[in-house]
């Protein structure tokens, strides 16, 4: 049986040793062209998404599954409608994608705002870094628990899709 080794570094002491002063991030290689690619191709499929959605209308049945939820509850649970809201919102009818799913719409409408800041800073070869804090996460939960309730309570039938 081989014996255990011993630890080469001391129990309290930092392996490897921190830098005093940490050198500042380089920035990435290449042209903003190619630091676009990635934004680029996450626009585009998300594009080809909507395109399909737009072009298969969800509102014909037979072209989409049924909500798990919705088929074996009755209740809506918070994507329910987002297809519909997506058909709507690339066909131009927007009050009737508010009607759909307010919260796809609005989720819709960050990912535009989000989407620019990320190609803007890569295209400038820097990071986009987006951490939301514990209470952030907490409040999106919440929110999208209370937009789950309402929707499926007698006042908040307009929020039913």
């Amino acid at each position: 049986m081989d014996a255990p080794r011993p630890n080469p570094a001391p129990p309290n002491a930092a392996y490897p040793p921190a830098p005093a002063h940490p050198a500042a991030p380089a920035r990435p290689a290449g042209t903003p062209l190619r630091r676009l690619l990635v934004p680029a191709g996450v626009l585009g499929a998300v594009a080809s998404a909507f395109a399909y959605v737009g072009l298969v209308d969800p509102n014909e049945p037979g072209h989409y599954p049924v909500c798990p939820l919705y088929g074996f509850t009755g209740l809506y649970c918070p994507g329910c409608g987002g297809l519909r809201s997506a058909h709507d919102f690339i066909t131009g009818h927007f009050t009737a994608a508010l009607h759909s799913n307010a919260m796809a719409v609005a989720g819709y409408l960050l990912f535009g705002v989000f989407w620019v800041l990320w190609a803007v800073r890569s295209a400038r070869g820097l990071p986009l870094r987006i951490a939301p804090s514990d209470r952030q996460w907490w409040l999106i939960g919440s929110a999208v628990l209370v937009f789950s309730v309402v929707r499926n309570l007698p006042f908040g039938s307009v929020l039913a899709p």
